[in-house]
């Protein structure tokens, strides 16, 4: 089965005693098959932007099916991270993106989304900005 040190023809090396937990877990995940990965999995490596040419069209099968998926933090973390990426994270993958977009409308209009007395760091606003931008560029 393919791992993004396959992929990249990059093997790091084992993470130092010292290293942080998100240094040990990306490392991790950079060696586990990709047909393996979690939601959360997804959700770490594409917020650290790695792997993200193999990961990217994985979270967008993910969130066609359910926009909102979750990790281990709220629903619609992998959004998030998802549409948090630059946009040349979507070169190699417009038709993805076209696809994505047809699906962010609907979270616009109903509950959590559409309440605009939402707190500023509340989830569900930072996601419906993060769609908002998404659809303007």
């Amino acid at each position: 089965m393919t791992t993004i040190e396959q992929l990249k023809r990059d093997v790091w090396p084992d993470p130092g005693p010292d290293a942080t937990f998100l240094v040990r877990r990306c490392t991790e995940l950079r060696r586990k098959p990709l047909a393996e990965f979690t939601v959360e999995d997804l959700r770490i490596m594409l917020g650290q932007e790695i792997g993200v040419p193999a990961l990217l069209p994985l979270a967008v099968q993910v969130l066609l099916r359910e926009p909102l998926a979750e990790g281990d933090h709220y629903p619609g973390d992998l959004l998030h991270n998802v549409l948090r990426l630059p946009d040349s994270a979507w070169s190699n993958l417009r038709a993805e993106r076209k696809r994505l977009a047809s699906v962010l409308p609907e979270l616009l209009t109903g509950p959590p989304f559409s309440d605009p007395d939402l707190r500023p760091r509340d989830p569900c606003r930072e996601i419906r900005d993060a769609i908002l931008r998404f659809l303007g560029r």
